[in-house]
């Protein structure tokens, strides 16, 4: 069975993006940069909501074409374009870059991409990754906490019908304060 896991940049107050979708105040070191960069190149599998999929989608493919694109750029986007990926939405036609489409029941489908065989799974978007958590199918959490206040927007975390236990398995400082947290969900 794969392992699922949600992880994204979060401010200290719980959001992974601030009104109005600003992520200004997420961008990352270089180092969290690779980190997250080395992290693309793990992942198995990439499950994505369609808000974060337009959001990766207009930038990644051609990054690396840019003009004063870095080697981390680079090496970043070619790991996203060669990533699998999946992509849940009822509004979305059409996807590119080794990505499947799906636009039926987002908990069913993801239960059985956790049956197959293969590698870790990662889930991003709010909405797709709160389906997920309700239905207790996220085995890992990956918090990259920024010390900053953004006082609303979209919360990393969805209203839950009971608690979920969790294990601290790892935690790491970035440069200008960033913390990671990693936890295990416990039965």
């Amino acid at each position: 069975m794969r392992k699922l896991a949600f992880g994204m940049n979060l401010s200290l107050d719980g959001y992974i993006a601030a009104a109005g979708d600003d992520l200004g105040w997420s961008v990352p070191s270089d180092e969290l940069f690779q980190w997250w960069s080395d992290r693309v190149g793990e992942t198995g599998l990439a499950l994505y909501g369609r808000k974060l999929w337009e959001t990766m989608s207009s930038h990644w493919p051609t990054a690396d074409q840019q003009p004063g694109a870095t080697a981390a750029q680079i090496e970043f986007a070619r790991r996203w374009r060669d990533m699998r990926k999946v992509v849940f939405s009822s509004s979305t036609s059409t996807v590119g870059w080794n990505t499947r489409l799906v636009t039926g029941d987002a908990v069913t489908e993801i239960i059985r991409l956790k049956a197959d065989d293969g590698g870790p799974m990662d889930i991003g978007g709010a909405t797709l990754a709160a389906a997920a958590m309700r239905a207790g199918l996220i085995d890992e959490y990956v918090i990259v906490t920024h010390p900053v206040l953004v006082g609303g927007g979209t919360p990393f975390f969805t209203a839950l019908d009971n608690w979920v236990n969790l294990s601290l398995v790892e935690t790491r400082t970035f440069p200008d304060g960033v913390v990671l947290t990693k936890y295990e969900t416990r039965s």
